[in-house]
């Protein structure tokens, strides 16, 4: 590709082959219903009450809070209602995952889990339920090749999933805000709890969540978004940054990266960056594809729904959030500091991921033939959001090797959900890796401006600069 050549050119539109995905407008129909919430979660609560009814989340800013400040816990009332140690586990167990129990195992004289009072808080704009109505009869899924979704709009595109696949994507194409800027920073915690802090500035913008017409749509309906980020401290990582842009069907056009070089002053296009390939200054704690939970196309793994579940997933996590905290305050030795979780009880998709065997043909088109170093996965999917709340990764011999949380929050002024906080373990090392942690730095800021020419190569250099 010549430098000139603009990235988004590439993403058009490709004719897709078989497909599935879309409903019938009677099933469509049940969205937003006594039966399910406009997201296809399910409406009532539970029979035991230990999971509320949705009653449409949190919509709106609570008193207190600041446009551009830290969220102020909308339950600061709420105490821990019990706490799972590994002393009494076995009297929750179906209720945990298999990575809860193994931290529990592994760590069981230090952490634990609280657990609150559930409170369905999630909510997003209108137009977000509108799309997914529209998503429910129009959306269909690519299954050759790399993969993709074709006429979906906006959000996730299969309210009520059919297979495993479609859920992945769900949590994939979920509605996250259209233009977002954060600052934040990560760490990979050594084994005596020794870490330095990566202070990173990130942005991410996407054209698909955007409602109604847009040019950027009309030219470049494959855009799913672009991530760029920049490093701003250690000194010795200083004036690194990276771009990536997504696109939803990947037989058209497949991830597109770059990264800016401050030793070199060069804007370099990388390799493909995603699977299991190792994020960047992560110790190895963290591959690509489980930035954002999971991210990138499904196609290594054959996916299949096992159920859904009530389970202890981390919710509501604005202790975790507050700005009074210190990233010191939240960092322990093997794990964060168990005072400041929050977990509650919720619904979950419980979705498994077991690894395809690789086609050693040397024809065979190598991305979708590669194997990854996991051999399953098991995904926790919030139903009322559609996010992976949790996951079980294994290693190629069938063992639990790490154990990841999505410590979420609804950004209530937008409103949209998602993390506050991530936290990967690796239990063969016995060391951890968290990001987020924007805890002294400036809050998230939500806008819906998006100015293509900011998320070429040729822009990477002048962000970092």
């Amino acid at each position: 590709m010549r430098r000139t050549l603009s990235v988004l050119f590439c993403l058009t539109l490709i004719t897709a082959g078989d497909a599935s995905g879309a409903v019938s407008t009677l099933e469509a129909a049940t969205l937003d219903s006594a039966e399910l919430t406009p997201m296809g979660a399910q409406r009532s609560g539970n029979a035991a009450g230990t999971i509320p009814p949705w009653t449409g989340g949190i919509t709106g800013p609570i008193p207190g809070y600041e446009p551009g400040e830290h969220h102020p816990d909308p339950y600061p009332q709420d105490q821990a209602l019990f706490t799972i140690t590994a002393a009494n586990m076995e009297q929750y167990a179906d209720n945990l995952s298999a990575g809860q129990k193994a931290l529990l195992e592994r760590y069981p004289d230090s952490w634990r889990m609280n657990v609150y009072t559930s409170r369905r808080s999630a909510a997003y704009p209108d137009f977000v339920y509108a799309a997914l109505r529209t998503n429910a009869t129009t959306a269909t899924r690519i299954p050759a090749g790399r993969g993709g979704v074709r006429d979906s709009i906006v959000s996730s595109p299969f309210p009520i999933p059919r297979d495993g696949e479609e859920v992945i994507w769900n949590h994939n194409l979920r509605w996250r805000g259209i233009h977002v800027t954060r600052a934040g920073a990560f760490a990979p915690i050594t084994r005596r709890g020794n870490y330095t802090l990566v202070f990173l500035e990130e942005v991410w913008t996407s054209p698909y969540a955007m409602p109604g017409p847009h040019p950027l749509k009309t030219r470049f309906p494959n855009l799913l978004g672009a991530f760029k980020q920049k490093v701003l401290a250690p000194s010795f990582l200083a004036g690194a940054g990276r771009l990536a842009v997504e696109s939803i069907n990947y037989n058209d056009v497949n991830r597109m990266s770059w990264v800016y070089s401050p030793d070199l002053r060069r804007v370099l296009r990388t390799p493909f960056a995603g699977y299991d390939n190792p994020s960047p200054n992560t110790d190895g704690l963290r591959f690509n594809d489980e930035v954002d939970m999971y991210n990138g196309s499904p196609v290594l793994f054959n996916w299949k729904i096992l159920g859904k579940k009530e389970m202890y997933i981390p919710y509501n996590a604005y202790q975790l959030h507050s700005n009074s905290l210190e990233v010191e305050d939240i960092l322990q030795k093997s794990h964060i500091n168990p005072d400041f979780a929050r977990y509650e009880l919720h619904r979950v998709w419980v979705v498994e991921g077991t690894v395809k065997v690789p086609d050693r043909n040397p024809n065979a088109l190598r991305l979708e033939n590669r194997g990854h170093l996991y051999s399953r996965r098991v995904f926790y999917i919030d139903e009322d959001t559609w996010q992976i709340a949790a996951a079980d990764n294994y290693d190629r011999d069938g063992k639990l090797w790490r154990v990841s949380e999505g410590h979420m929050i609804n950004f209530y002024e937008v409103p949209a959900a998602s993390y506050t906080l991530e936290v990967f373990y690796d239990l063969k090392q016995q060391r951890y890796m968290a990001t987020g942690l924007n805890n002294q730095r400036r809050a998230s800021v939500f806008d819906e401006v998006i100015n293509s020419r900011l998320f070429g190569p040729n822009a990477l250099e002048y962000y970092v600069r």
